[in-house]
């Protein structure tokens, strides 16, 4: 007589099974649970937002010109894949005994109570998310481990199974709806028109030569490129929002939404570039802004001797440092700007309110969804791109970039055309030189504001073949950008940008 003391055994795809499912229960779970107490604490936003913080510079570079704006697309998603992968992996080593995948599960909330406990934005009660999330993910993985063992094949198990799904289904659902009821466009919306006291001047019909390939002189709001680290937008209301100026003040002060929005507005045309713009790129753009002076904001709480930085804070945490000398400047144009192209801040580009400090690139200049304003020393207070080794100083370079031609032309006069930018100090001269021949001058657009962006275009005798052109720019200070090629990183790229075209 033989006895078999072998324990009973899952099968692998329904061991792997019970791995997905329980992560997906325990994700649920947490971004039920974030949905009241903040959508940041959702673990698995929380974890994303962890590694985007922890990205060295140069991966972080890599990101934006190998993904662009779908860069945090990409990361949600390899994040997803490997979460899978290893949920698969605990469940197939669980197949006998449930203590693999408890470990998992518990390490997975363990990872993400402690990206929680990390952000800087989130109080204690969002430790609630990952705390559920932990209970739900050993509760799930247990009990249909255990339903599993008895029999794995049975109807009862089956339905347990889809329970299991449907609840962490539900569970994630419910948790972006209650998120999203405190969505900020229904504030938005509420806002009303923003008139301005002191208009931005008119942009006459020659400011851009878009009928030559070059982008509108104003960027519309939907196109506007968006660069920055929040993994999930921060949804603010005007009735929550306030702004606190304090530090090396004589006296601290705070301002309300409608503090801000009773005051006499400013509107000024700026033109925004991202430091992570390489030769060439299209991370730049240019808007009309309302909002108020921040010289005047902080010419209200006094600005002590011995201050260097103003660093901002934004309502997910992320942090920057900008100059005293750029925002306590009237002759700069520094905003708090409330408004962007006749409508109120578009919330993906920092509603309700947003810093606009022109000539500056936007990780020293532009904080969105800011709400404070802290006015320290460079060696007191470090911002978050400084800890990444990026410069102190920010201002943006001399720079141009060929928009047109863009594909096969007609061999003969071929029309070149494009951007050129020096904000503070506006461009003089752009030439264009087509196969290293000599250097011919463009016609430039009518300079609607030293702050903004400039057209150009030019007519260039080619023959049949491929070409390549190459563009260069001078400003009023009488500087021509230079040639020699230098990565984004640490303060902004440099180089002639050029492109080749084929004539038929």
């Amino acid at each position: 007589m033989s006895t078999n003391l072998e324990s009973p055994r899952l099968s692998a795809p329904v061991a792997g099974l019970i791995g997905v499912i329980a992560l997906v229960a325990a994700l649920g779970a947490g971004h039920l649970v974030a949905g009241f107490v903040g959508a940041g604490a959702s673990p698995f936003v929380a974890v994303g937002n962890a590694a985007i913080d922890l990205t060295p510079a140069w991966l972080k570079d890599f990101a934006v010109r190998a993904f662009g704006t779908a860069d945090k697309a990409v990361l949600l998603t390899g994040m997803a894949v490997v979460a899978l992968a290893l949920a698969v992996a605990a469940g197939l080593a669980s197949r006998r005994r449930a203590a693999p995948g408890l470990v998992f599960v518990s390490a997975v909330g363990v990872l993400g109570g402690a990206a929680v406990f990390t952000r800087p934005d989130l109080g204690q009660i969002a430790l609630l998310a990952p705390v559920a999330s932990l209970v739900a993910g050993l509760a799930v993985f247990a009990w249909l481990h255990r339903t599993a063992l008895d029999g794995q094949y049975s109807s009862a198990a089956r339905r347990n199974f889809l329970i299991a799904v449907a609840g962490a289904g539900v569970a994630g659902v419910v948790g972006q709806l209650v998120g999203t009821s405190r969505d900020a466009e229904g504030s938005r919306a509420a806002v009303g028109p923003l008139v301005a006291a002191r208009t931005a001047p008119p942009v006459p019909a020659g400011a851009d030569f878009a009928k030559f390939g070059t982008p509108s002189f104003l960027t519309p709001n939907a196109d506007f490129y968006r660069i920055d680290t929040a993994l999930v937008v921060p949804q603010v209301r005007t009735e929550d929002w306030s702004l606190r100026i304090h530090g090396m003040v004589d006296r601290e002060v705070a301002y309300s939404w409608s503090d801000i929005r009773d005051r006499p507005l400013v509107e000024r045309i700026v033109t925004l570039c991202c430091v992570s713009n390489p030769v060439g790129g299209p991370y730049i753009s240019t808007a009309r802004f309302i909002g108020v002076d921040l010289a005047e904001l902080l010419a209200e709480a006094g600005v002590r001797p011995g201050a260097e930085q103003v660093f901002s804070t934004s309502a997910d945490g992320w942090t920057a440092g900008t100059p005293v000398s750029a925002m306590a400047d009237p002759s700069v144009g520094a905003m708090l700007a409330i408004g962007m192209n006749g409508e109120p801040l578009p919330v993906e580009h920092g509603f309700p309110a947003r810093l606009v400090v022109p000539g500056l690139y936007g990780y020293v200049s532009a904080t969105k969804w800011v709400t404070d304003l802290e006015v320290t020393t460079w060696a007191a207070r470090k911002p978050y791109w400084l800890q990444r080794g990026w410069a102190r100083q920010a201002p943006v370079k001399t720079e141009s970039r060929v928009d047109a031609p863009r594909g096969p032309v007609a061999a003969g006069q071929v029309r070149v055309a494009g951007i050129a930018w020096a904000q503070h100090t506006g461009i003089d001269r752009v030439e264009v030189s087509v196969d290293d021949g000599p250097w011919a001058t463009a016609e430039l657009s009518t300079e609607v504001t030293v702050d903004a962006w400039r057209m150009w275009w030019v007519d260039v005798p080619v023959a049949r073949g491929s070409h390549a052109v190459r563009v260069r720019a001078t400003d009023r200070s009488g500087y021509t950008q230079t040639d020699q090629l230098a990565d984004v990183v640490p303060d902004g790229a440099t180089g002639w940008h050029t492109i080749t075209f084929t004539a038929r």
